[in-house]
């Protein structure tokens, strides 16, 4: 690991060490042997802060349980193709993860990943709902295991902490999926990192950048970072902004046409969690349920089983918070400082065009600890106060743009922004975020090097024939990719 020094001139340079940067620093480590490849990390270790386990849902998104991924239409269809697309995604990082466990890569993969069934759970009109979701999403090769109920009997042996002394007040029904996962992404993260390390990539950490720019003449970039209180001067051909929350302000340092209107809202998140081994060993899996009617989709209450570092919680929530940081270690002006002459229109359109969701999250900031616990009872309707704790989970900022000429709060999903010239690419938003990093990352290597992207793919598919192969088109594909990252990952797939 090197220390910040004179100026060095890199082939490419990474921002952030969490799961995007370190998964494009092993990837282009592993392609590109001869290139020199550095990564820069604000905080003193890789994965600690939107990797970090706590700081996200872990749920390893996959399109299993989310309402969000099938939105109904007026008339009650369901349209899955955001599900089939994110649930494709996830297969294509299990892939890369499962080819460097089968090669020691990654150590022990309990560590960072284990099977724990996805569930989604309704409530009155929501049921009809999940019925249409089921069968349109298992008549998929990609969701065949997937099952509906609405039998009481089969509730309480899916969740039985959920169900078991429930009282019939109302309609209720889940489905079920067995492929779905638990992943701590900050363990993984530094997995990751350390395998890029071994690799060659260069990581400095404790390194806050602090600007990008572009000389016109040489069309190298210029970065300005410092380490302690030493400012260091660094030179790339190539520059991959990851820094999660993050990522806007360098963005905007840098002048890009391509993010000149773009704004951002920092959204924090409370969570309630619980390590009562009775609870926990009433609920082993991951429940995801639908918005109450008003509500935005960020809203949607989820009850997960999560392992970190060995142990096993129950979280639940999330419930909103407010914070103007854009990192949870960042700094108290992140939003000031984000408002540009160019953005400041883009923000004040989003708030006049999007008044239920302001209205949402200043209820979620006002919420008293009797209103989490009447939430949490829905799910755990024996719920005590005394076994939950509050804990706040991470920071993201919700990105904010122009569409038709107005600004638009965007939905869920990670954009990529990348020059015209292809010498800088940056990543944008939030879930699914984490669990498409391999696919992002590929994409993003894609648009920026397309001559040589066929070469790199042709060697990933050594040892990965699968990848780039849609899989919900072909069966005994799927079958071959499932059975592969069920043995290296150790996953009952």
């Amino acid at each position: 690991m090197k220390h910040p020094g004179t100026t060095e001139h890199y082939d490419v340079l990474i921002i952030g060490a969490g799961i995007m940067g370190s998964t494009a620093a092993g990837l282009l480590a592993t392609l590109e042997p001869g290139w020199r490849i550095g990564v820069l990390e604000a905080l003193e270790v890789a994965g600690a802060e939107s990797s970090n386990g706590w700081n996200n849902a872990g749920t390893g998104h996959a399109g299993l349980c989310e309402f969000n991924y099938t939105p109904a239409a007026p008339d009650g269809s369901i349209d899955p193709a955001d599900a089939l697309a994110i649930h494709e995604q996830f297969l294509v990082s299990v892939q890369y993860w499962a080819h460097l466990s089968a090669r020691g890569r990654l150590g022990e993969p309990t560590e960072f990943i284990r099977s724990v069934p996805h569930c989604s759970f309704a409530r009155g009109r929501w049921t009809a709902i999940l019925r249409t979701r089921h069968t349109e999403l298992s008549a998929h090769p990609l969701f065949d295991s997937m099952e509906y109920t609405h039998d009481p009997e089969t509730l309480r042996h899916w969740l039985p902490l959920m169900f078991q002394g429930r009282e019939a007040t109302e309609e209720v029904a889940a489905t079920r999926s067995p492929l779905g996962t638990d992943v701590d992404y900050g363990s993984l993260t530094s997995k990751l990192m350390a395998d890029a390390a071994a690799s060659g990539a260069e990581l400095q950490l404790e390194t806050r950048v602090r600007s990008l720019c572009q000389d016109t003449h040489t069309n190298l970039w210029h970065i300005r970072a410092r380490h302690a209180a030493a400012e260091r001067g660094l030179t790339a051909r190539y520059v991959f902004v990851a820094a999660g929350g993050g990522t806007l302000p360098l963005l905007q340092s840098a002048r890009l046409p391509e993010t000149a209107t773009v704004g951002g809202f920092p959204i924090s998140g409370l969570f309630l969690r619980t390590d009562n081994p009775e609870l926990i060993a009433g609920h082993r899996a991951k429940v995801y349920g639908h918005p109450a009617d008003g509500e935005p989709a960020i809203s949607v209450p989820h009850l997960d089983l999560r392992v970190l570092d060995g142990k096993e919680y129950l979280m639940f929530g999330p419930f909103g918070a407010s914070s103007p940081r854009f990192l949870k270690r960042g700094r108290l002006l992140d939003l000031a400082r984000s408002v540009t002459r160019g953005n400041l229109g883009t923000l004040l359109s989003a708030a006049r065009t999007n008044l239920d969701f302001v209205r949402y999250l200043v209820t979620q900031i006002l919420t008293t600890p009797a209103q989490r616990l009447k939430a949490l009872r829905v799910f755990v309707p024996h719920a005590r106060a005394e076994d939950w704790e509050l804990v706040t989970a991470g920071q993201r900022v919700q990105v904010i743009k122009r569409v038709d000429g107005a600004g638009t709060i965007a939905g869920f999903g990670t954009e990529v922004v990348l020059t015209a010239d292809r010498s800088l690419a940056g990543l944008l938003g939030a879930s699914p975020g984490a669990s498409a990093s391999v696919g992002l990352v590929l994409e993003l290597l894609a648009r920026s090097f397309p001559e040589r992207y066929p070469g790199w793919l042709s060697t990933l598919r050594r040892d990965m024939p699968h990848l780039g192969t849609k899989l919900n088109d072909d069966p005994a594909a799927l079958a071959g990719v499932r059975e592969q990252v069920g043995e290296h990952l150790l996953l009952d797939w």
